[in-house]
């Protein structure tokens, strides 16, 4: 990363593009010494300019143009190898060649100056999303009432958090409260309805009423949103989660989401129940979501998340296997801890994917040991 004229992060292009212009230079060294009187390839240096404003600012490709015309006459005036002749250095050929790489390099000082101000346009534009993203998707606390929490997010857009992954979890009087979803899309187009998503959970969570309550104000909410935008594919897939630390139990609506996967003694299986469809899609079906539930007691792990993750490719085109890896690491063993689980995927899932088509949203929670009571004396 380096640093735009307004102070904003900006990707560097690759090594190979920054080193593209003494490539050029280099190979124009090679050819000259071998190439006849009649073909100088000097003239190549012409494109030098433009070839440097791919990567550099104005004041560089100036530079540059200056550094290219300079070299032109010095090789004009070089003598030739085996026995030829040394070029004339104001022959009309050679100037028409000075003047030509002069016009070159003002087009190429003014294309790197549009470039670069386009390029503060899309960072400022991309950082002003990533700071609203940044605020929707707030950071997981470690404690969440009575639940241990943990989560991650990985967009597909490298270097911004831009995406339509989501998720949250809060502390209601129904007990802990927990969401996570995906719009249809990704990047800028997905960050309105991420931001209606999540301000419909965190206003609905905290309402009277069970969790089937909670799913129905958020899909009358995602309607408005279909009818406003419009937009006759957009939907959301997304799991609703309550848990009740008196009864040890998880309630889960699952809207066309991934199933939750319960880390428990050692065993780890997916939660399944009965789908819904995903949220903006609820008017096409009569039947309303159903709720099931499943104990969670402490020692627990229960894990959720976004296609991304699952969907992720190997170089041979394979799934990451999800379940298969969390055994391999989890299976048998002492129960792990939210973070635990999170920091494992961290690291594993690029291992198997090196880059990302997708977007990845994981949120980790367990049930919080309680403390044994003490024996009175």
């Amino acid at each position: 990363m380096r640093l735009s004229s307004t102070g904003l992060e900006v990707p560097a292009p690759p090594a190979w593009m920054r080193w593209l212009p003494a490539a050029y230079v280099a190979a124009v060294l090679l050819l000259e010494p071998v190439t006849p009187v009649q073909w100088p390839v000097s003239f190549l240096l012409i494109a030098l300019p433009v070839i440097t404003a791919y990567t550099r600012g104005p004041v560089s490709v100036a530079a540059i143009t200056v550094f290219a015309i300079v070299f032109e006459g010095v090789l004009a005036g070089t003598p030739c190898c085996a026995g030829r002749s040394s070029h004339d250095l104001w022959e009309r050929h050679y100037v028409g060649a000075y003047i030509s790489t002069a016009l070159v390099g003002a087009l190429g000082t003014a294309l790197a100056a549009h470039r670069k101000r386009q390029e503060a346009h899309l960072v400022h534009a991309n950082s002003v999303a990533e700071a609203l993203m940044r605020t929707l998707l707030r950071p997981v606390p470690h404690q969440v009432g009575h639940v241990l929490a943990a989560g991650l997010y990985r967009p597909a857009e490298v270097g911004t958090m831009v995406g339509g992954d989501l998720f949250d979890i809060c502390v209601t009087p129904a007990g802990e409260r927990a969401i996570i979803g995906d719009v249809r899309g990704k990047g800028l187009d997905a960050v309105r309805t991420v931001a209606d998503v999540l301000g419909s959970f965190r206003q609905a969570a905290y309402e009277p009423g069970d969790l089937l309550q909670v799913a129905s104000s958020m899909e009358r909410r995602m309607a408005r949103e279909v009818e406003e935008i419009p937009d006759a594919e957009l939907f959301v897939t997304a799991a609703l989660i309550e848990y009740d630390s008196l009864a040890q139990r998880v309630t889960i609506i699952n809207h066309g989401h991934i199933e939750p996967v319960l880390i428990s003694g050692g065993e780890v299986h997916a939660l399944t129940g009965p789908p819904a469809l995903p949220f903006g899609l609820g008017t096409l079906a009569a039947e309303l979501p159903v709720a099931y539930t499943h104990r969670l007691a402490p020692g627990d792990v229960l894990l959720l998340c976004t296609d991304g993750l699952i969907e992720a490719r190997d170089s041979t085109g394979a799934f990451y296997p999800l379940l298969d890896r969390l055994r391999h690491r989890f299976g048998g063993r002492p129960a792990p801890r939210p973070s635990d689980v999170i920091d494992f995927l961290d690291t594993d899932l690029p291992r198997h994917a090196r880059a990302l088509h997708d977007d990845v949203a994981i949120l980790a929670i367990a049930p919080q040991r309680r403390p044994a009571p003490q024996a009175h004396l």
